[in-house]
């Protein structure tokens, strides 16, 4: 995993419209790149949710969010739909960026192992630099933690 500290690893992935998306997109800007296991279950509905309903919050205090997970181009264009998600949703299919974060793993789900995102969230400052891991992420309240930490920062 990377630590607090890191620059934010460099990457080009599509997002649910099906337009490359760089991370050097976001340079200049702080940003939130969370990593939620799966579209429409019911904590990653939570979590999508509630960033979608303090969007205008980051916004004004010009931070981007961005969602990824190892669901396709065509899941995160439903759930962006049905969700009414603003901000980017990365299909990460290859699992190459959750690599480059360390959160794509072995998980263990009642008795059962399998491999899977393990949901955390990245602070990003406007320098590119990591500066808050959220490793486990609980999504309620997690919208409301996160940009507290932003406004903290400033």
């Amino acid at each position: 995993m990377v630590s607090e500290g890191d620059p934010v690893p460099k990457f080009t992935i599509n997002d649910a419209n099906g337009d490359k998306v760089k991370s050097s997109d976001f340079e200049g800007k702080n940003h939130v790149i969370y990593f939620y296991p799966k579209d429409f279950t019911p904590g990653c509905t939570i979590e999508a949710d509630e960033f979608s309903r303090d969007y205008k919050k980051f916004q004004k205090q010009g931070i981007e969010i961005i969602g990824v997970s190892p669901d396709d181009v065509k899941s995160h264009r439903k759930f962006c739909d049905k969700m009414k998600i603003k901000y980017p949703l990365l299909a990460d299919v290859d699992k190459v960026v959750s690599n480059l974060f360390g959160v794509w793993g072995k998980k263990k789900f009642m008795g059962r192992e399998y491999m899977g995102v393990t949901r955390s969230t990245f602070l990003v400052n406007a320098r590119g630099k990591i500066f808050k891991i959220y490793p486990k992420v609980k999504p309620a309240g997690h919208s409301k933690d996160v940009l507290g930490d932003f406004l903290n920062l400033k």
